[in-house]
């Protein structure tokens, strides 16, 4: 209650203090009132950050207004009744690991999209392929979607099964000649920030790539999946040994070369 320490309920009896420094320290606090709650409940607590306060529907109004009036393209932001507001944004896909898919699956028709039909769930049969590499998927959504929804509503339309948290999207920006990443939270607004930055993908673009949060979760993965990874360890390992052996026969070769024009030559 002196000196404000905090801990965990069940550390409290193993925690030894020496508090003897009254007067600044001094408070009214009650030793329960410092304490965290369990750590089974939480672990760690973060201090948020103020947020500013949310535009008003005028505000809204004003910036759709002024960011419809820089589209060159028909791709416009439109206000609801309601406040909330629609449209448009591009995601590339930037994928360096293979995806799982249903295995013998046709690829979903505007009947199907409408019906809501999963063709994911139509067979238990699995592949694995990479996705084209910047692909770009265009996206009709709302201010309340989160990157969340975005990253699920990615992996429907092209029929991944693999787990949304193994995927990240990214705001891509371009600030004095280099390229910034910025990992966005799931409970952002992608649209929002759309709005904000206005139309020109060169200010701001979004980017679906691996989640990277350090060490791998291979429990997230499937065995054919694990199985997968072996065999393009595999082949990487080989296509570089190879690639070492060539680099070092090219420099034999010259090597021998040198030589052999070597020995014609005096001194």
């Amino acid at each position: 209650a002196d000196c404000r320490y905090t801990c965990h309920q069940e550390c409290r009896s193993r925690i030894q203090l020496d508090c003897r420094r009254p007067g600044q320290w001094q408070s009214q606090l009650s030793p329960e009132s410092t304490l965290l709650p369990p750590c089974s409940q939480n672990v760690t607590q973060t201090v948020e950050e103020e947020k500013p306060e949310p535009p008003t529907v005028q505000e809204i109004k004003q910036k759709i207004e002024k960011y419809n009036a820089k589209v060159t393209n028909c791709l416009l932001m439109k206000l609801n009744d309601d406040g909330t507001y629609t449209g448009f944004i591009k995601v590339h896909l930037k994928l360096r690991r293979p995806v799982t898919v249903p295995a013998g699956i046709r690829p979903q028709s505007i009947y199907d999209a409408l019906k809501e039909v999963n063709l994911a769930e139509m067979t238990d049969k699995r592949t694995s392929f990479y996705l084209p590499l910047d692909a770009v998927k265009q996206l009709h959504i709302s201010s309340t979607t989160t990157v969340s929804e975005v990253i699920q509503g990615l992996l429907k339309k092209f029929m991944v099964v693999d787990n949304p948290q193994k995927f990240a999207l990214f705001k891509e920006m371009r600030k004095d000649g280099q390229v910034l990443f910025q990992k966005l939270p799931l409970t952002e607004y992608p649209l929002y920030l759309r709005l904000l930055a206005g139309p020109d993908t060169d200010v701001l673009s979004f980017v679906l790539k691996e989640n990277e949060t350090g060490e791998v979760e291979w429990d997230a993965f499937s065995i054919p999946e694990l199985q997968n990874f072996l065999m393009i360890l595999d082949k990487e390992e080989k296509d570089k040994i190879q690639q070492v052996h060539r680099k070092y026969e090219r420099f034999k070769q010259r090597l021998q070369q040198s030589l052999k024009e070597a020995r014609g030559k005096p001194g």
